[in-house]
């Protein structure tokens, strides 16, 4: 069933033309994650599914109902922001109440959602404290609790973890991603980190200058890259473009080498120079120059390599992508 369908949705704030033409399905229980630069749209795009933007043109349906004109509170959705947006004088057992008492639920269905949810994110011992009395990464699980009482169509996730330092971000990702498949719910999550992208979607959205680039599983995206821009804005380190005239004399495009894809040989073609090395224990990423472009080579292990030195990268075999001058992906 489907969950969520945008068709030819367009925004506007007055002469800004922030949404273009944007067609999407979600279907029931997937958890897609809309990811791109800052600016590209896709916080609007979040708070045009909530209602809390109003389309300039196209439709917005939720469970098959055309919903452009249905307040926020009534679409069935429950949002999480970057910003926690707790009651400062309520408790936590009182901020994940407040919503089901408005919407006059019986003592019983609330004890029993909040008792449910806190059990989940590992809260039951903190329903009695305020949020001064908690970390970031508690206070983000009590957001995300107050959303779960709600038992809502579609969770929305407005760049939850933003706020969080590196080891929060990565505890609280694996939770999400835990809760998701614990309450089999539709979820739609924007990041500008695509780090996150890939390790919790099942769908991503690439958007750019409000656009979507592509619609894709993590691997499709990754594996399959539609243009340069997508190429270039999923994997970490990013992929390595160089014009494809190292490898052929007289070549115009642009060729896209991912750093994994990079290895030392004394037969490769692309001569380097290193600039920098990072030693990561497991992985060893050398970022290098060749002539006037940089690359960086993810290598396997630990390499005794230092800044200056001279050696030969060659290219996986069936590994190189190739890009038009206008970005855009070409068979070979």
């Amino acid at each position: 069933m489907t969950a969520l369908t945008l068709t030819n949705v367009n925004k506007s704030f007055g002469q800004v033309h922030v949404l273009k033409d944007i067609n999407l399905e979600v279907e029931d229980g997937e958890f897609v994650v809309f990811v791109g630069p800052s600016g590209c749209g896709k916080s609007t795009l979040l708070r045009v599914i909530a209602g809390l933007e109003d389309v300039t043109s196209g439709d917005v349906h939720i469970d098959g109902e055309i919903v452009n004109h249905t307040p926020p509170s009534k679409r069935g959705i429950a949002m999480v922001f970057q910003s926690y947006a707790l009651y400062p004088h309520l408790n936590v057992r009182k901020n994940m109440t407040l919503a089901l008492k408005q919407e006059r639920q019986s003592k019983e269905i609330i004890d029993q959602r909040v008792a449910e949810a806190a059990r989940m994110l590992n809260l039951e011992e903190y329903l009695g404290r305020f949020p001064s009395e908690l970390s970031g990464g508690q206070r983000q699980r009590v957001a995300i609790g107050r959303a779960i009482v709600r038992h809502p169509k579609l969770f929305l996730f407005d760049e939850p973890l933003s706020n969080l330092d590196a080891a929060l971000r990565m505890n609280t990702r694996l939770e999400i991603a835990n809760l998701h498949r614990q309450l089999e719910a539709t979820m739609i999550y924007v990041t500008h980190d695509q780090s996150e992208a890939m390790t919790l979607a099942d769908k991503i959205v690439v958007l750019r200058d409000g656009r979507v680039e592509q619609i894709g599983s993590p691997m499709e995206l990754y594996n399959n890259p539609v243009n340069q821009f997508v190429a270039g804005f999923l994997g970490s380190p990013a992929m390595n473009f160089l014009p494809a005239g190292l490898l052929s004399d007289g070549d115009e495009r642009t060729l896209g080498v991912r750093p994994e894809d990079l290895y030392l040989s004394d037969s490769g073609e692309l001569s380097a120079t290193v600039r920098h090395v990072e030693h990561l224990g497991g992985d060893t990423n050398v970022i290098a120059m060749i002539n006037d472009h940089q690359v960086t080579a993810r290598l396997f292990g630990q390499h005794a390599i230092e800044a200056g030195q001279d050696f030969k990268l060659a290219v996986s075999e069936g590994k190189s992508y190739y890009f038009d001058k206008s970005g855009e992906r070409l068979s070979a």
